[in-house]
């Protein structure tokens, strides 16, 4: 192990016979300890060492999350990279970033499986690769949603840093609480939200090895969770099931990713009986503003948390930071002056602190010299009854892609939409489908290439992905 390993307090909390996470069966972190020892061995055997940079691509599993915490205490820069990523966008990341080495998944080809307790794994050194970013040990990608993702670097401080806050946050999972992680591993929320927070924190991780609601519900039931995490898409799965058994322990369900559609909070505090509370945050810092006492209802927030230092400029959140997160040189306009600029619209309360989400500012277009918030023509398609998902851009006119539940013809949209919104607003070509394009962080596709099928999205939707 490194000689300073920066997250050793976090394995070192509890004893051995505690339970770290459950799956199709549980693991004790005391077996969590010793597997992390056996890998961080292991990689050592191959030569991977303090300020070596390491991608990671494996299904998601415990294993998955051991090996990274093995690559973390040899002191290396770990490399994240989504497994369901095709060769035309694995290829270009992989030129990008240029690791040392790659620990890769042993038969990566073929569906997702949904999540794994154990998974096999290659080590693999790689030609002409390039040591870590000076103190960078967490290298991600932006969604990905609107573009080309960004490489985004962490390091060891500001994933501890994030830590922090989540602790500070009134009713956050503790010691003794079981916590379902409906969330990517592969991502931020459902890494540091999830995993390390618990992990941290003495709570139970409890992963479903499939995302089918049903079985999910069933599972909280049987592990006794006392919290939930998700996205607003898992939450409308998980508010369709009928006849769920009672969940008496469940007091805390979280959400983060994307804007909660104010169907899917009703729905799901009708049955399940407590209200969706929101978190929000960006790759480039993690946890910025949340709020678990069930206060905040869509498109509120909550408040900034502490240790996070925001401004709301012309209506756009800004975040106080001393670097750039940014890799490569590929910051482009999103850092500047020490203030990284998150492009989602807000509103903030002066009394409460309490940020209200109105958007992004790259929905903002200007239409026969007047400017039309795509983001409304949005929420206007989403009032509709057979409507479950809608993205809305701007090309050469303005075009809705729609997702819809049954036969929805373009004209019955059309005409929905001349009854509620403003002749410039109406999009001008509609696509409807069943479901729509999303990322692999779950979120939907905003790219109009995907979105007109001239393009590959990185994922499928969650129903079909894995946690």
């Amino acid at each position: 192990m490194a000689e300073n390993w920066w997250g050793e307090h976090l394995l070192a909390r509890g004893s051995d016979s505690d339970t770290w996470a459950i799956s199709t069966e549980p693991v004790s972190r005391g077996e969590l300890r010793k597997t992390v020892a056996d890998l961080s061995e292991l990689f050592g055997d191959h030569g991977i060492s303090d300020g070596n940079s390491v991608l990671l691509r494996m299904k998601p599993s415990f294993t998955y999350l051991q090996v990274l915490l093995a690559l973390w205490s040899r002191g290396a820069q770990v490399i994240l990279v989504d497994f369901r990523l095709k060769p035309a966008e694995y290829d270009p990341l992989i030129a990008r970033v240029r690791p040392q080495y790659a620990v890769v998944a042993e038969g990566a080809e073929g569906p997702m499986a949904g999540f794994r307790q154990e998974s096999g794994f290659a080590v693999r050194r790689m030609l002409d690769g390039r040591p870590a970013e000076g103190d960078i040990r967490l290298v991600q990608f932006s969604s990905g949603s609107t573009g080309r993702p960004k490489v985004i670097g962490r390091p060891a401080g500001s994933v501890l840093a994030e830590l922090e806050r989540h602790a500070a946050l009134p009713a956050i999972p503790g010691e003794g609480d079981r916590v379902l992680l409906l969330n990517s591993v592969m991502h931020n929320m459902g890494l540091v939200s999830g995993v390390l927070h618990a992990l941290a924190a003495g709570a139970t991780l409890v992963v479903p090895p499939t995302l089918r609601p049903a079985e999910v519900v069933r599972l909280m039931a049987r592990t006794r969770a006392t919290a939930v995490y998700g996205t607003p898409a898992h939450y409308a799965l998980l508010a369709r099931v009928r006849d769920a058994p009672p969940l008496p322990d469940l007091r805390l369900a979280v959400s983060g990713g994307e804007r909660m559609p104010q169907e899917t909070f009703d729905d799901f505090r009708v049955g399940f009986g407590l209200p969706i509370c929101p978190v929000y945050g960006v790759t480039e810092i993690g946890l910025i503003a949340g709020d678990l006492s069930g206060a905040s209802v869509p498109p509120q927030v909550g408040p900034p948390v502490p240790g996070i230092d925001v401004e709301v400029t012309a209506g756009e959140l800004y975040i106080r930071m001393d670097r750039s997160p940014y890799l490569y040189g590929d910051q482009g306009d999103r850092y500047e002056s020490g203030r990284l600029r998150t492009f989602d619209r807000f509103d903030q309360d002066p009394a409460t602190g309490v940020l209200t989400m109105r958007g992004r500012a790259d929905s903002l277009v200007v239409v026969g010299g007047l400017k039309v918030d795509l983001a409304e023509v949005e929420a206007m398609l989403l009032d509709h009854p057979r409507v479950t998902e809608a993205v809305v851009v701007h090309a050469e006119a303005i075009e809705a892609f729609v997702g819809a539940e049954g036969e929805l013809a373009a004209d019955e949209l059309t005409a929905w939409c001349r009854t509620r919104l403003s002749a410039v607003k109406i999009p001008r070509r509609f696509t409807v489908t069943d479901r729509l394009p999303r990322s692999s962080m779950g979120k939907l596709v905003r790219d109009h290439a995907v979105l007109s099928g001239r393009g590959t999205p990185e994922a499928p939707s969650p129903d079909e992905g894995d946690t």
